[in-house]
């Protein structure tokens, strides 16, 4: 890249009353960018999602400038002072721990509110673990579905991995180390075991993997062992056919605990949806064994 233009372009950033959101690395500290560097070097203050990680990236790179905590802990407290700081004329960088600010993090409402007060809010992009993992994966990428980390609450969970099964488009997904093999069980539940998929762990480190083909293999591959690293997964659509399939299984499993919580007993319930829907009742009867309602 020519100097000249680097030089040139950083005597213009960062602009005053700015509010610059800032993408860092996702795990390998050479993926930040000249841009990123020079926004960091010269803003006002950086407002960080962790400010230990923020003071790694100062270490590496040999730089300091002022830090101040963003989190979700501490969010609707900071934003009236960072406002107040670009009222005054200064320039602020929101980053978050790795990847883009205000993905799975509070930013959005910094960034809302400094819309909201009509200030300039301008990204500077970085790396993110999404889009790193979709095109790893060599799954469709064209067209793809989001859900960050899928939420505790068991009923809302269960709509999303309803929604994930039937759905036609790639969809990926956060989820911690520990609960994933959890999550894993629930997704062959939902989406059987054939469905493509690829887990991607410790993306741009060291000991990166991209693993998978299908659910029952990645399940396979983690039995007995730990789980360590940030996890990314990405799952494919599911073709119109056999998504009608699918979606028939989850109606019947559902039909099946409403019949049986009204007072029909599990012989009965079964028997008449094996009748309904042309199945045997065998099949119908073992539904309800393996589903955790």
């Amino acid at each position: 890249m020519n100097n000249k233009y680097l030089l040139s372009h950083k005597s213009k950033e960062p602009e005053n009353s700015v509010l610059y959101i800032v993408g860092t690395p996702i795990g390998n500290l050479s993926d930040i960018s000249f841009r990123a560097l020079n926004i960091f070097k010269n803003v006002s203050l950086i407002a960080c999602e962790d400010t230990r990680q923020t003071r790694k990236i100062m270490s590496k790179f040999e730089f300091t400038n002022n830090l101040t905590s963003f989190n979700k802990h501490n969010s609707r407290k900071k934003i009236p002072k960072i406002i107040s700081d670009l009222k005054e004329g200064n320039s602020v960088a929101l980053v978050s721990d790795a990847g883009m600010p205000s993905i799975c993090d509070p930013g959005e409402d910094l960034i809302r509110e400094a819309r909201s007060k009509k200030f300039k809010v301008i990204c500077i992009p970085g790396p993110c673990a999404v889009t790193t993992a979709l095109v790893s994966s060599g799954l469709p990428s064209s067209k793809f579905i989001f859900e960050g980390f899928l939420p505790k609450k068991n009923s809302e969970r269960e709509k999303i991995l309803t929604e994930i099964s039937k759905n036609e488009k790639t969809t990926i997904l956060f989820e911690s180390p520990h609960r994933l093999k959890k999550l894993l069980i629930k997704l062959k539940e939902y989406c059987g075991g054939q469905r493509e998929i690829i887990v991607s762990r410790e993306l741009t480190k060291k000991f990166e993997e991209n693993i998978g083909k299908n659910i029952e293999e990645v399940i396979s591959y983690f039995d007995g062992i730990e789980v360590l690293g940030e996890v990314t997964i990405v799952i494919k659509g599911i073709s119109n056919s056999k998504q009608t399939n699918i979606c028939n299984k989850l109606e019947i499993k559902q039909e099946l605990y409403e019949l049986t919580q009204a007072g029909l007993n599990l012989s009965a319930a079964s028997k008449y949806l094996a009748k309904k829907n042309n199945l045997k009742k065998s099949i119908i009867y073992n539904m309800y064994k393996i589903t955790d309602f």
